[in-house]
């Protein structure tokens, strides 16, 4: 359907204003030492781990952080921790397999009906969960022909209805790229909806400007955005506005977390969380168990305690405000329910 352009209050940052926040993101993990107290010993062990996998941090985020605890939830979601290092069994690189669904590079088709473009390898911030944190990005980066080819791809299989935008962030795309990237997809009558993965509305929420809603406000699909909010904390006024933005031009939003040890594994956390996204008009949608990614596994939580928790949350909270409990298993063609 077309979506009607609604009366809408200017939104109180200017078109691309994000590009600057996003270039002045700190991704040194100097940068961070400078702004929270860690010990000489901690600091090098921490060191290491960012050789694996490079810190990146917001400005605006560090500012949010209790500098004096290093088990401040925030933190600890973008801390390097030289845990990280420690090999543990059933934690690999790949631990989805992703490797074995991508009949193109750049794309992803593991479940019916949908497929899923790794748009970038950008992100606004290095999540230190991440089940891409070794993903192939080299080998993912799309010349003009090879885009060309997945675009073909899509056009030839009728049975794809829906197109899911990932990474990295896809929304660290310039909006004109996403467009003109899309453009052939998105003009597929078989193409019915269109999904976005983005922590962008809760990191560098000017991403959400003017030119970016009049691009989705031209789109005939059904267009979902999925948020990744992990923590009450994250869940401020810049990202109720983002949020009120997108409701008006009728884009379904729904919110995934990763349920992480020391973050958010308390059903007070979980049931504040579902509570505030709602009030900013967004639908808990999944509540995700870690993906077994190797430099992980200190997030990780005994099926026991996620059962126990989610429960709790259960017994705490209204069903629509419950998120669904879910893991992903390598070769399985959908997600599968944790109960």
């Amino acid at each position: 359907m077309q979506y009607p352009i609604l009366t809408q209050k200017r939104l109180p940052w200017q078109v691309d204003a994000w590009q600057k926040l996003l270039s002045s993101t700190n991704r040194s993990l100097n940068d961070l030492f400078s702004h929270v107290s860690v010990n000489e010993s901690d600091r090098i062990a921490m060191t290491e781990a960012d050789s694996v996998f490079n810190t990146r941090l917001p400005t605006r985020l560090l500012e949010q952080i209790d500098k004096n605890d290093l088990n401040d939830p925030l933190l600890r979601q973008f801390l390097p921790d030289p845990r990280e290092l420690m090999d543990q069994h059933d934690f690999d690189m790949d631990p989805l397999n992703e490797k074995a669904s991508q009949p193109k590079p750049g794309l992803l088709h593991k479940y019916s009906g949908r497929v899923l473009l790794v748009m970038t390898s950008v992100c606004a911030v290095h999540c230190r969960y991440c089940f891409r944190r070794h993903f192939p990005y080299t080998d993912n980066r799309l010349s003009s022909d090879e885009w060309e080819e997945i675009c073909r791809y899509i056009a030839q299989d009728e049975t794809i209805e829906e197109v899911i935008l990932s990474g990295g962030d896809p929304l660290s795309l310039k909006t004109e790229v996403l467009q003109r990237r899309l453009e052939p997809i998105l003009s597929l009558p078989h193409i019915k909806r269109l999904r976005i993965h983005s922590r962008f509305p809760v990191i560098i929420p000017e991403r959400i400007d003017e030119k970016l809603l009049e691009w989705l406000t031209g789109i005939s699909q059904e267009i979902i955005l999925v948020v990744h909010v992990n923590h009450p904390v994250e869940v401020g006024d810049s990202f109720k506005t983002a949020m009120d933005a997108l409701r008006e031009k009728g884009v379904h939003l729904l919110n995934q977390s990763v349920l992480l040890k020391g973050v958010n594994d308390s059903v007070d956390t979980l049931a504040l969380l579902s509570r505030q996204l709602f009030e900013c008009g967004v639908l808990p949608y999944y509540l995700h168990l870690l993906d077994k990614v190797k430099g992980a596994a200190h997030f990780d939580l005994s099926s026991e305690r996620a059962h126990s928790l989610y429960q709790a949350l259960l017994a705490r909270l209204p069903g629509y405000l419950v998120p669904k409990m879910v893991r992903e298993i390598a070769g399985e063609r959908s997600k599968t329910v944790a109960l």
